[in-house]
């Protein structure tokens, strides 16, 4: 083993990103490294920068995607940057840099579905498994060797937002698992295969393009109502639909059963299965 890393800079936001930071820091005294954080999308009730007030982590708030490049790239000593829950594109200048190691966490089992939103697509596209990697970055997006992998399943029910916080438990067990091999440089590495035509996944990109009709299977509709839902986070704009020839534009949606239903405005209920309806609360596009 040659040297140590003397510096971890951890880049990210959210709750999953605040565990991992926590790990970091207590693990200082086996290894010896400086510890800082740096935050490049801002969040008002930033957990990451209460828990580095609180433990006396190095806090930085770097939105400007040309300095936050400019202060990684200027890096001198052995550094492992972690890169969590983090949107920011390492530029190459900064990737290939010989004391310079970073690792990603990406919510989805590369090589499949790389890019941004993998538990939408997942949803979407009705598979049965997803999970986490946590791989190293190289200058492609999600083309990395992959360090670590661990799967679940995806429920019936799954919405996005609940299957994106089981991502984050698994993401956190997978880096506190592989962080020794990786600070030791003994990770025993699995190189990505890809597939002929490789699709990556834009933020852009909404599932079935933010559209469906009454008429499509209800399974399908409600896969797609699933696979956008993220709470109170509009990461998606609403759905859109057509109702008795007008424009409207999905308010809220739920599984009920058939007893739940009531005549209401701007709802709509869909046979769902044999026991349920899909009630779907929709307002007018003018």
């Amino acid at each position: 083993m040659g040297e140590m890393f003397r510096r971890v800079v951890v880049i990210g936001y959210g709750k999953a990103t605040g565990n991992i930071l926590k790990y970091i820091e207590e693990q200082k005294t086996v290894y010896g490294y400086s510890l800082e954080f740096i935050e490049h999308e801002s969040h008002a009730l930033s957990v990451t920068k209460k828990i580095c007030g609180e433990m006396g982590i190095p806090y930085a708030n770097m939105p400007d995607k040309q300095e936050l490049a400019g202060y990684l790239c200027d890096i001198r000593e052995k550094t492992l940057i972690v890169s969590a829950s983090n949107n920011f594109l390492f530029p190459a200048a900064c990737v290939e840099k010989e004391n310079i190691t970073i690792i990603n966490f990406h919510n989805a089992l590369l090589p499949e579905y790389p890019g941004r939103n993998a538990p939408s697509w997942v949803i979407y596209m009705g598979e049965k498994e997803t999970g986490i990697t946590w791989h190293y970055v190289t200058a492609g997006i999600d083309e990395g060797n992959i360090i670590i992998q661990k799967k679940c399943a995806i429920g019936l029910e799954d919405k996005a937002f609940e299957l994106t916080e089981r991502l984050m438990d698994l993401a956190c067990e997978g880096f506190e698992e592989s962080f020794a091999a990786v600070m030791e440089e003994r990770v025993e590495t699995k190189p990505q295969k890809f597939a002929p035509g490789r699709r990556m996944y834009r933020s852009y990109e909404v599932p079935g393009e933010g559209v469906f009709e009454l008429s499509d299977e209800p399974e399908a509709i409600y896969r797609l109502l699933r696979s956008v839902d993220y709470g109170k986070s509009a990461i998606f704009p609403p759905l859109r639909t057509v109702v008795d020839g007008v424009q409207a534009e999905v308010v809220r949606y739920r599984k009920i059963i058939p007893e739940k239903k009531k005549d209401e405005e701007n709802a709509v209920y869909l046979p769902l299965g044999e026991n349920h309806l899909l009630k779907i609360k929709y307002r007018h596009v003018i």
